[in-house]
C-alpha cells in the first residue's frame, strides 16, 4: 500500500482528518471507560471496541500506541447527562439496589464490577490499555487541578462546592456547538439550582458532602470530585497536555467532553486533543435498550445466558462502522457466529496442512496479501469495518476453496489469518481469558449418544437417529457429519 494515511471523522471540525501523531510513530490515545456500578452492556462495548480498533489499526501501521482508558468509580451522578449534575452518585444508588445488597460497602461493589468489566473486556478480545487508571486512585491530582483552576480565575468556591466558570473560557461549546447563550441555556436548563452559581452552565469540579459514601478531605472540606475533572487529570497524567486522539460514545460529547476541554485547556493554555471521535448509539431489534422491554443485554447475558460465542459477539458489534447508528439483532449474532466459524475452519485446515508439509507452489499468497491490504485500507478510511470484514471473509473463501493446501499455501494462509486477527480480533483470542463461559457439558454422555446414533443409522432406524440429533440440538449441541464420522460443538447461540 502506497497511501497509508489514517483518516478519521473529527467531531470537532466535523470533517475527515488525518490522524498524525505529534511524536512520529507514537500515538497518544485516551478513550473514556465505564462507570462501574453495574455490568457494562453491549452498547458500552460497541464504544470500547471502537477504541480497540483504533489501537489495532495504528499498530498495523507500525506505530507505538500509548492507550489510556479509565474506570470511573466515584463522582458520576444520576443526572450527569446535564452540564452540572444533580441526583445521587451512581455508585451509591447501586449499593442501595437489590443487586447491591450482597456488597458490604461501596468499595467492594466498585471492585466487583471493575473486575467483571475487565473479564468481559477480555472475553471480547479487546487489547488491554497501556494504563487503566481509576478515579479514586488519582484524588490528589484532581484536588491540585481544582486548586490551579481557582488560582487561574477559572473556578470559584460556593457553600456547596467548587464550580468551573464557563464565562472565563471563551471556547466553551466548540465541540458540541452549544456556543451562544440561547443554545447553552437550552442544553443546561435542568442543571443544579444553586443561587451561588454565577451562570447556570457552570459545572462542579468538587462537591461538598460530608454524608457521601465515598469522600475525601480537600481545601474545601470533605467531599468528592465532579465527574468531568477525573478524565482531564488522568489523560494528562499519562499522555501529556495534548492528546493525539480522544474517543468515547456520542452521549459524552456534551457535557462530559465539552467540560473536559474547558478545564484542561484552561489549565494548560494548549489544545487538549488534536482529534475527537464518537461512536454512535446502538439499538436492539429496532428499539432503545431497556430492561422493561427485555432487550437490554450485557456481555454476560449473551455469553452465559444464551451461550453466544464471544468472538461472534465481537464480530457482530463491529460489523457496522462506528460512525453509523447500529441495530443489533439476534439474527446479526447468528450470522456473525457462522462467519467466525469460517475462520475456525480455516485454522483447522491450515494446521493440518502445516503438519503434513505438502510440496507445491504458493497459489494463494498474492491474493491473500491483496485482500489484507484492502482490509487495512478500509480500516484506515475511518475504521470502515463493514468493508474490512468483507475482505477478511473473502480471504476465508480463498483458503477453503483449495482442496488441499501445499506447505507454501498454508504458510500464506497462516500469515493472512494472523494479520487479520491482529487487525480485527475475530479469528482467535489473544488474551489469557477463556474464549467463553459456556456451561459445562457431559462429554461422555454426548459420545455415548453419538455412538447410539451411529448404530441407529447403521440399522436404518433413522427416526431414532434424528431424535438424538434433535435432543442434542435442544441442549445447544450441534452435530457435524462427515465421511470420517460425526463431531459435535456447542452452538454459537441457543
Amino acid at each position: 500500500m502506497s497511501d497509508r494515511r489514517f483518516m478519521l471523522y473529527d467531531t470537532m471540525s466535523k470533517s475527515m482528518r488525518e490522524l498524525v501523531p505529534q511524536e512520529p510513530g507514537h500515538l497518544k490515545f485516551y478513550s473514556c471507560g465505564p462507570t462501574v456500578y453495574s455490568y457494562a452492556h453491549i452498547g458500552n462495548f460497541r464504544t470500547f471496541l471502537t477504541a480497540d480498533l483504533v489501537v489495532r489499526t495504528a499498530e498495523a501501521l507500525g506505530w507505538q500506541v500509548s492507550y489510556v482508558s479509565n474506570i470511573t468509580d466515584v463522582g458520576h451522578l444520576t443526572e450527569d447527562s446535564l452540564a452540572d449534575a444533580e441526583g445521587e452518585d451512581k455508585m451509591a444508588r447501586a449499593l442501595q439496589s437489590k443487586e447491591g445488597e450482597r456488597f458490604a460497602n461501596v468499595w467492594d461493589l466498585a471492585d466487583h464490577y471493575a473486575d467483571a468489566f475487565v473479564e468481559d473486556w477480555r472475553r471480547l478480545n479487546l487489547r488491554d490499555p497501556s494504563v487503566r487508571p481509576k478515579a479514586t486512585q488519582h484524588m490528589r491530582e484532581q484536588i491540585v487541578a481544582v486548586q490551579e483552576l481557582i488560582a487561574k480565575g477559572h473556578a470559584y468556591e460556593t457553600p456547596t462546592g467548587v464550580y468551573f466558570n464557563v464565562a472565563s473560557f471563551a471556547d466553551y461549546g466548540k465541540l458540541s456547538g452549544n456556543r451562544d447563550q440561547d443554545d447553552l441555556m437550552r442544553a443546561v436548563r435542568d442543571v443544579v439550582q444553586d443561587d451561588n452559581k454565577r451562570h447556570p452552565a457552570d459545572f462542579a469540579l468538587w462537591k461538598k458532602d460530608e454524608k457521601h459514601l465515598m469522600q475525601w478531605f480537600s481545601p474545601w472540606g470533605w467531599g468528592f470530585p465532579g465527574w468531568h475533572i477525573e478524565c482531564s487529570v488522568m489523560a494528562m497524567r499519562y499522555l501529556g497536555e495534548t492528546l493525539d486522539l480522544h474517543a468515547g460514545g456520542e452521549d459524552l460529547r456534551f457535557p462530559h467532553h465539552e467540560c473536559e476541554i474547558a478545564q484542561s485547556e484552561a489549565l494548560t493554555g494548549k489544545p487538549f486533543s488534536k482529534l475527537w471521535i464518537h461512536t454512535r448509539f446502538l439499538q436492539v431489534e429496532g428499539e432503545k435498550m431497556a430492561k422493561s422491554k427485555g432487550n437490554f443485554f450485557t456481555v454476560r447475558d449473551l455469553v452465559e445466558g444464551k451461550n453466544a460465542d464471544p468472538l461472534a459477539l465481537r464480530y457482530a458489534l463491529i460489523s457496522v462502522p462506528y460512525g453509523k447508528p447500529y441495530n443489533f439483532t439476534m439474527q446479526t449474532l447468528r450470522d456473525a457466529s457462522s462467519n467466525v466459524e469460517r475462520f475456525r475452519l480455516c485454522e483447522e485446515k491450515v494446521a493440518a496442512a502445516l503438519s503434513a508439509t505438502r510440496p507445491g507452489d504458493d497459489a494463494i499468497g498474492p491474493e491473500l496479501d491483496a485482500l489484507y491490504d484492502e482490509a487495512l485500507a478500509a480500516m484506515l478510511n475511518d475504521l470502515n469495518t463493514s468493508v474490512a470484514l468483507a475482505k477478511a471473509l473473502e480471504g476465508t473463501r480463498v483458503i477453503l476453496r483449495e482442496a488441499e493446501l501445499s506447505g507454501a499455501c498454508a504458510d500464506s494462509a497462516q500469515r493472512f489469518l494472523d494479520r487479520i486477527n491482529a487487525l480485527l480480533g475475530i479469528v482467535r483470542h489473544e488474551s489469557d481469558a477463556p474464549a467463553s463461559n459456556s456451561p459445562k457439558v457431559d462429554e461422555a454422555r454426548i459420545e455415548a449418544l453419538l455412538a447410539e446414533r451411529a448404530a441407529a443409522k447403521a440399522g436404518k432406524d433413522f427416526a431414532r437417529a434424528d431424535g438424538i440429533r434433535d435432543q442434542l440440538a435442544a441442549e445447544g449441541i450441534e452435530l457435524r457429519d462427515s465421511p470420517e464420522g460425526t463431531t459435535w460443538r456447542l452452538k454459537g447461540v441457543v
